[in-house]
Parts: structure tokens; sequence; C-alpha cells
């Protein structure tokens, strides 16, 4: 099997978060590991830690979520914008991806699977995750 890129490695990443997104609200049990091998079928390290990492940190990236949506909190979003949303926060904050990639891969997300405005509102919210980090790190 050919390589898959980190953009189509996201998009898997998107795909296992909005499943899991769903099977929380509706208080299905999972295994995160059997999540990840329904959507993708080889063992990739950046996949795992980016599902686990998100997992793991989902309170803290959704409290950040909600600190920067306007009159707004992360829940009241799609599973797919939740999604793309709590990857984009947790590739700023927790990874040494560079900040300009997480937040123009987020968006390639969004410009594929969410309207406008929501695309808009995760621009929004990561554009100013990314302020608040830079400004903690001067």
């Amino acid at each position: 099997m050919e390589q898959m890129t980190r953009s189509e490695l996201r998009q898997k990443i998107m795909t296992i978060l909005y499943q899991i997104g769903v099977y929380q609200s509706n208080k299905i049990e999972y295994e995160i590991d059997q999540v990840i091998q329904g959507v993708l079928d080889i063992d990739n390290e950046f996949v795992k830690n980016c599902v686990y990492g998100v997992i793991t940190n989902q309170k803290d990236i959704d409290e950040i979520a909600n600190q920067y949506l306007h009159k707004w909190t992360i829940s009241r979003l799609g599973y797919t914008d939740q999604a793309i949303l709590r990857l984009g926060i947790y590739e700023l904050l927790y990874t040494d991806t560079p900040e300009v990639v997480a937040i123009n891969e987020a968006i390639e997300l969004a410009k594929s699977y969410s309207d406008d405005d929501v695309r808009k509102m995760i621009n929004g919210v990561l554009d100013k995750v990314y302020h608040q980090k830079v400004d903690h790190e001067s």
C-alpha cells in the first residue's frame, strides 16, 4: 500500500474522531484501537498519537475551544466540525507540527466537510489559540 500523506492521514483522524464523538454522545462503548483499525488498515504512529492525544486531552481542548467560540460551545457543532476543531487545537498546542501547518490543515478539512460559517468559526478559534500560544511563549 502506498504511503498516505499527512493531509490524507488527518482526514482519517477526523473520521475516527467523528466516530468516537458519535459513540460518546450515544454512550456506546468503544475501543480506540478498534475504531482506528476500522478506518485505517495500516498501523500509523501519527494517527494513533493524534487520536489518543485528542481523546486524552479532550476536556482541556474543549475548554479552550469554548473560550473562543463566540456565544457558542463545541458540543453544539456537528461531530465532523468538532473533530476538525479538536484536531487543530491538539496539533497547535500538543505537537511539534508547525503552527501554520496545523491551522492550514484544519482549514482545508473544514473547506471540504464544513459549511462556510463553521469553517470561519474554526479558523477564528484556531487563530486565537495560536495567538495566545505565541503570546505565552514570548
